[in-house]
């Protein structure tokens, strides 16, 4: 059984859904608070092309060094109150623990250092990355590449990281073929039947090693299911719809981490988070505009309208003009947050003015954007918390989106071409023929889904 169900929603008023501000702020050891009434940014950066082996890892951890020695330097120079950082560990680096661990290590002592001299508080999340893709992986929750995650968690939890997160994987084998085929029914299966039962049984995992290790689980992302929709749908390849309603689907099966015990906050390029939020009352980490150096979307403004830290996805050390690319980011995302803060520090009006803002600026242009308005948010969280299991809870989170969609159009509050007004009733018939038995329905989805992708076994099904 997990350790929570969330039954109602931890909003109640859409005036106190806001950024910088969560009803369970996550205090730091160092006593860095998130979601306390500031946003922080949350740098995130990764090596320029180059090999990982043994014998690059001095270069590879000279790199990780410069970075966030620049990234710091430019933090103290900006008067930033607090930052955080993000390591997300590159496959070869999780097939070899030590070298993540080293690499965390490496990070969060300069961290530590200025902290030390400067009073810079920071945090560190340490996101291994999820290699149970791996053709050879025969099994989600046992076998050697899930004793390989669960050993780099630990040893990054044990070196000073503070915040623990993954891209998890589970159920994508299924979700990629549902995205080229725009068949919401097997995007359902994806994430509200593999994914979830695998969030469950991974941050059962994860939980246990940040209670031991005195780390706090911060949460896991859908950015390999409704990420990929998005920046499929933005090149033309997929409705902007079908994106939107995958989107909300996804916050169901991220929102078992928190079941499980997870506290926050939940990691950036899961743009359901604002959904955890909703319904958990914990801080998250978002990304729009200065993400732009890790990919285009169409959510550059109403990403922030709710967020606790503030991302810029990824970015390679590689050299701008301004500087090294890491470095850069850290000062657009500065300025970012100093805005937002200053906007809270003239008091609630202020804040919520700039919040709508932020909102209205991009909601009326996409779907996809459309679905993330707090108020839009607040209005579908409520109907994906009165079911009791993800399986409805996934199909009722469809089937909202869909309706809010269907009304914003009618009321030309979103704009959404012809062509694709027909996948709303599409959409819509498919999720409502789908089986209320979920048994029935994955026997269902077994038989129509056979591939040497999608293996039953390695789900115990």
């Amino acid at each position: 059984m997990p350790k929570k169900f969330f039954d109602e929603l931890a909003y109640k008023n859409l005036d106190d859904f806001i950024y910088g501000s969560s009803i369970h702020p996550v205090q730091c050891k160092n006593g860095l608070v998130i979601g306390g009434g500031q946003v922080y940014p949350e740098l995130n950066f990764t090596l320029p092309p180059m090999q990982i082996t043994q014998d690059t890892m001095p270069e590879v951890l000279k790199q990780y060094k410069d970075i966030i020695e620049d990234a710091c330097k430019r933090a103290k120079e900006l008067f930033a109150p607090g930052f955080a950082v993000e390591i997300e560990l590159l496959p070869p680096t999780t097939y070899n623990p030590k070298w993540g661990i080293e690499i965390i290590k490496t990070v969060r002592d300069v961290m530590y250092e200025y902290e030390h001299k400067y009073g810079l508080k920071s945090a560190l999340r340490a996101t291994p990355i999820d290699i149970r893709e791996d053709r050879e992986s025969l099994h989600m929750w046992k076998g050697k590449h899930w004793e390989l995650i669960l050993e780099t968690f630990e040893g990054c939890a044990k070196e000073g990281a503070d915040f623990l997160s993954i891209e998890s994987i589970g159920g994508k084998d299924t979700h990629d073929e549902a995205i080229m085929f725009c068949e919401i029914t097997k995007s359902l299966f994806a994430l509200g039947v593999l994914g979830a039962r695998d969030m469950s049984k991974l941050w059962k995992a994860v939980v246990e090693i940040a209670d031991k290790t005195g780390s706090i689980a911060a949460g896991d992302t859908a950015c390999g299911f409704a990420n990929t929709a998005m920046v499929l749908a933005d090149r033309g390849y997929v409705p902007k719809v079908f994106s939107a309603v995958v989107r909300v689907m996804s916050a169901v099966r991220s929102l078992v981490a928190f079941e499980e015990g997870a506290v926050g906050p939940h990691k950036d390029c899961g743009y359901e988070g604002v959904y955890i939020k909703a319904i958990t009352g914990t801080p998250i980490s978002m990304e729009g505009k200065s993400s732009a150096c890790a990919h285009l979307s169409p959510l550059g403004n109403i990403a922030a309208a709710v967020a606790d830290l503030w991302s810029n996805e990824s970015v390679q050390n590689i050299k701008l003009l301004g500087g090294m690319a890491p470095t850069v980011s850290m000062e657009q995302l500065i300025y970012d947050c100093r805005l937002m803060n200053e906007a809270s520090a003239r008091g609630k009006n202020e804040a919520l003015l700039l919040r709508d803002l932020l909102a209205d600026s991009d909601s009326r242009f996409d779907p996809q954007a459309y679905v993330l308005r707090p108020d839009v948010v607040l209005e579908i969280s409520k109907e994906i918390v009165k079911e009791k299991d993800h399986f409805s809870r996934t199909k009722a989170a469809a089937l909202a989106a869909i309706e809010q969609l269907r009304k914003a159009v009618k009321q030309g509050k979103v704009l959404v071409e012809q062509r694709e007004l027909t996948w709303l009733d599409t959409m819509e018939s498919q999720i409502e023929n789908i089986p209320q038995d979920e048994d029935e329905f994955i026997r269902q989805m077994i038989a129509e889904n056979g591939s040497d992708k999608f293996v039953p076994e390695k789900y115990d099904l």
